[in-house]
């Protein structure tokens, strides 16, 4: 999907030359090939690349609306573009000079550590970084300052797949790669709707499946997904079963003889410990623990056993859980104990999250790691990177990983926190525990590409970080794939590389500590990167073959790719060898072990954490595209239809979802998707777009209030995926809706003003509505009317005042109808007390439709719409701005055919699908549900 074309040029002025730039998506894993057009002041037009070996041009609604992302108006109003610092704990935050901040934290860092010792310093980055910018944060915090506090949110998503990986196979690789989806015949996909999470390899998919008809596909997960729905054999487990579900179809494949023996004895060890401790997985006993029942068990167990190639593919619901390094070794004993690795389209097959999370495993930019894969906790390791970096020793005690950082902070352990590149307001599990260490914390730095994040407000010094479209370095994708990683825009602003922003601070605390040399002497990111490929000579992930030309040159490269290789390699341990002492494989014993907090009579509904269609994280870069908001709107729970029935609601009411740790108000929807007893909650939804005030007064921090920080003993990867909760109706019988269209330079200011006003109720939330113009949706609820003057201000900020403004009011009632129409148009009304007429109203505003006709309609109290009105409703196709009504009637009159034969029908007459892709689960979901006659 392209941009629309720029504003034609001023009369008598050349258009501007539009020049290319190859570069990568900076969402998922996957790790998309993107080329970027621009005219040297602002991206025109993204599109995806035909020869990047991951994508071959295809992008997701997130990768297509790239462009969108970064355009001159939204840029002025997110992003960060100069340096703030605040020099007194009360004060306020003020504009300053580069030079200035940079004495002023490398002053107080020295100070800090010469009283407190180098671990009262943490350091909290992200898996958005490029390589380059990891390793020097990594050598700032262990080989200047002297501490293994730098950890990364990629603690709360790779962890658990990073500690399978080692403890099994020796080190962490994923074996497998892209290519294998075109060679296995079983495809096992577990804890990942990669329809959603990873929508481009799941076209890939959908290539193969068509190509070999044969190739049979098994979903496990506690949601009947998009993904989950294309499946052969879905297997509903409830949440945190997946390593009884493994444990229990090993015990099957080595009843039935489905093993592969000689595999096991020519590249295994400790196969006698594993098959004793499945012996207690019965078919029967692992059913009642997952509930599914004990056929759907046997049949994916011979499937896998039987397959000539098994690949499967797995996310977070496996890593995020306080055992998640259990079910990722309990899927790969599964994989040993059959033969399936090291061979075409075979291997367990970790998708990472993060567009770069791999890239910063490499350099060894988490608390345990060490550059090239090394231990912390080994000497030899450590005393190896020492000479790399030219240091006396890198320390060896062990730094704090993201939850224990956090703690530490808020008991003042760690005096100083430096945040990069992501948003643990939002994304870290147990909120009030993260918010509480925010506040507590000495000096807070937080360096960000975008202002309008949560954390940002707790920032003393904030440092503007450049982004995708103007960084360069490299990334690595899920398929150990690197990418060199290119700008097509200078630099916004103030604000600068983050490589650059470590450099420099880092050659003023050495001049601050008296050292007559720099461990930091990289004037290019190429610099950085060859000392880094460096500390990889020798070893699993070997990249001395490579270099910036080479990859340039030929395009992205799989590592291994040692210096004399001719290319990478596509899929390891295809010898049978394995990176450990024996040169074997190591099956370990990994039990089930029930969720951290089960359900109980208090708190009964599971509720769970996932990511929306068309989101990213914390929404600090998708949350400024109106048009990704039209797939999901707004914050909500989803409940399976009975539990709503139930508990007598419907869709849009309102309740309280409460754990044992905070509570947040959300609209209740019913989902198809859903098994009674359980909730899901989209993962993005923090602060910034839902709040109000909060039990205590001091406001809600969105869905992550609710989350616990259990940690994994062997990952300290935090269980995100589960929490026990109860959900009640919440009794708010007052409710107010803003909505209007806003200036393209004006709308996310707008949104931004909105967000204090959103702890003065109940319950609020606001988000971006529209496609080619933007606007706010404002909605709050209350148990009484609002002040007036409340109101008021509120409808001012859309301009909704004056005398052009149609008004309905009705005091006694506490209603009220205020409308202001421009050119015949809507363009912004607020309805307060009695909304109901909001779904006609708003579709007339969205569509532009003329109002003329429609009268006294317009201000009458009744919710009647006009006669002959019909809405559109949610958006399902994105790329061609296509309803669920318009799909819905399309399929209704069409002839009666196949699936198959309906959805191309349904393509051919509205193009949904026939770009980007991401919608054609839904679309065959609908089709399904049609029941077109074959």
């Amino acid at each position: 999907m392209n941009a629309p074309a720029p504003a034609p040029p001023a009369s008598g002025t050349a258009p501007a030359p539009i020049s290319e730039t190859k570069t990568t998506c900076c969402y998922c894993g996957v790790g998309c090939g993107v080329i970027v057009q621009s005219d040297g002041t602002q991206v025109t037009g993204v599109r995806g690349d035909p020869d990047h070996p991951a994508n071959f041009g295809r992008l997701c609604t997130k990768g297509s609306t790239l462009h969108l992302t970064a355009s001159p108006a939204l840029q002025r109003q997110a992003r960060a573009l100069h340096p703030e610092l605040r020099t007194a704990r009360d004060g306020e935050r003020l504009p300053a000079s580069w030079d200035e901040t940079q004495d002023f934290l490398a002053k107080r860092i020295a100070e800090t550590v010469a009283a407190h010792g180098p671990d009262s310093v943490a350091f909290y980055i992200s898996g958005q970084l490029l390589t380059e910018d990891y390793y020097v944060f990594n050598k700032l915090a262990k080989g200047l300052i002297g501490t293994n506090n730098v950890d990364t949110n990629s603690r709360l998503c790779m962890s658990s797949a990073v500690a399978g990986y080692k403890q099994t196979l020796g080190a962490d690789a994923p074996p497998a790669c892209y290519e294998d989806i075109d060679h296995a015949d079983l495809l096992f996909i577990s804890g990942s709707n990669t329809a959603y999470a990873h929508p481009i390899l799941y076209r890939r998919i959908e290539d193969a499946r068509r190509a070999n008809p044969a190739m049979r596909m098994i979903v496990a997960d506690p949601r009947r997904t998009d993904t989950a729905r294309d499946a052969d054999l879905f297997l509903q487990i409830l949440p945190g079963t997946d390593a009884a579900l493994y444990n229990g179809m090993l015990h099957i494949c080595l009843w039935e003889d489905l093993v592969d023996l000689e595999f096991i004895a020519a590249h295994t060890e400790r196969f006698p410990e594993l098959k004793r401790s499945v012996r207690e997985y019965t078919p029967k006993h692992v059913a009642a623990i997952c509930g599914i029942a004990e056929d759907d068990l046997f049949k994916a167990a011979r499937w896998f056993g039987e397959a000539k190639a098994a690949l499967s593919m797995y996310c977070q619901g496996l890593n995020q859980s306080s055992s998640g390094t259990a079910k990722n070794a309990s899927l790969i004993n599964l994989h040993l104990a059959t033969g399936q690795i090291g061979k075409p389209g075979a291997g367990p097959f970790s998708l990472t999250g993060q567009p770069n999370a791999m890239g910063g495993r490499e350099v060894g930019g988490m608390a345990n790691l060490l550059s090239g894969h090394r231990d912390m906790a080994n000497p030899e390791h450590r005393a190896e990177v020492a000479r790399l970096w030219g240091v006396d020793d890198v320390p060896s005690t062990p730094g704090k990983t993201a939850i224990p950082m956090f703690e530490a902070v808020r008991k003042g352990e760690i005096k100083i926190l430096w945040i990069a590149c992501t948003n643990p307001a939002q994304s870290m599990p147990d909120q009030n525990l993260v918010h509480e260490a925010l506040k507590n914390a000495e000096l807070v730095i937080v360096q960000e590409a975008y202002r309008g994040t949560a954390t940002v407000a707790y920032a003393d010094v904030l440092l503007p970080a450049t982004t995708w479209s103007e960084k360069e370095g490299t990334v690595t994708n899920s398929e150990r794939r690197i990418t060199r990683f290119k700008p097509a825009l200078p630099a916004p602003g103030e604000a600068r590389h983050d490589w650059r922003i470590v450099v420099d601070l880092a050659r003023r605390l050495e001049a601050v500590m008296g050292l007559d040399k720099t461990l930091f002497p990289y004037e290019t990111p190429e610099q950085i990167w060859n000392e880094h490929r460096e500390s990889t000579r020798g070893r699993d992930l070997d990249i001395t073959g490579l270099s910036y030309r080479l990859l340039e040159e030929q395009g992205p490269q799989q590592w291994p790719y040692p210096e004399g290789a001719l290319a990478g390699k596509k899929r390891l341990y295809e010898d049978g060898v394995f990176p450990t002492a024996s040169g074997r494989a190591a099956f370990v014993v990994a039990p089930y072990k029930p969720v951290a907090e089960p359900v109980d009579a208090r708190y009964p509904f599971r509720m769970t954490t996932g990511r929306l269609r068309d989101q990213w994280h914390g929404m600090s870069r998708t949350g400024t595209v109106a048009q990704l908001f039209s797939h999901a709107s707004e914050p909500a729970v989803v409940l399976a239809q009975n539990d709503m029935e139930r508990r007598f609601l419907k869709d849009g009411d309102l309740v309280h979802v409460t754990s044992r740790r905070g509570s947040q108000l959300l609209p209740a929807l019913a989902g198809d998707d859903m098994r009674s007893g359980q909730a899901f909650v989209a993962m993005h939804w923090g602060e910034e777009y839902v709040s109000g005030r909060g039990t205590d007064g001091g406001g809600s921090h969105g869905v992550n209030a609710l989350t616990l920080s259990a940690v994994d003993p062997h990952s300290f990867q935090p269980e995100l995926k589960h929490a026990a909760v109860k959900i009640l109706k919440a009794e708010l019988p007052w409710r107010l809706l803003v909505v209007g269209w806003a200036d393209a330079s004006d709308v996310l200011a707008l949104q931004a003003a909105m967000r204090p006003y959103m702890k003065r109720f109940a319950y609020a939330s606001c988000t971006l509505f529209g496609r080619d113009r933007a606007g706010v949706l404002f909605r709050a609820a209350d148990d009484y009317p609002a002040e007036p003057a409340l109101v008021k201000e509120i409808e001012a900020r859309f301009g909704i005042e004056g005398a052009q403004v149609l008004r309905y009011d009705d005091t006694r009632r506490g209603n009220a109808r205020h409308i202001r129409i421009v050119d015949g148009k809507l363009e912004a009304m607020s309805l307060a007390g009695d909304t109901a007429a909001e779904s006609w109203l708003r579709e007339y505003l969205e569509g532009e439709q003329p109002v003329a006709a429609l009268g006294r309609l317009l201000l009458s109290p009744s919710s009647t719409a006009p006669q002959g009105f019909k809405a559109r409703g949610r958006i399902v196709c994105n790329c061609f701005n296509v309803a669920e009504t318009e799909i819905m009637e399309t399929l209704g009159l069409q002839a009666a055919g196949s699936p198959d034969e309906a959805l191309c029908s349904l393509q051919d007459k509205l193009k949904c699908g026939t770009n980007c892709g991401s919608c054609v689960p839904e679309l065959k979901k609908m089709v399904r549900s049609m029941a077109v006659p074959a």
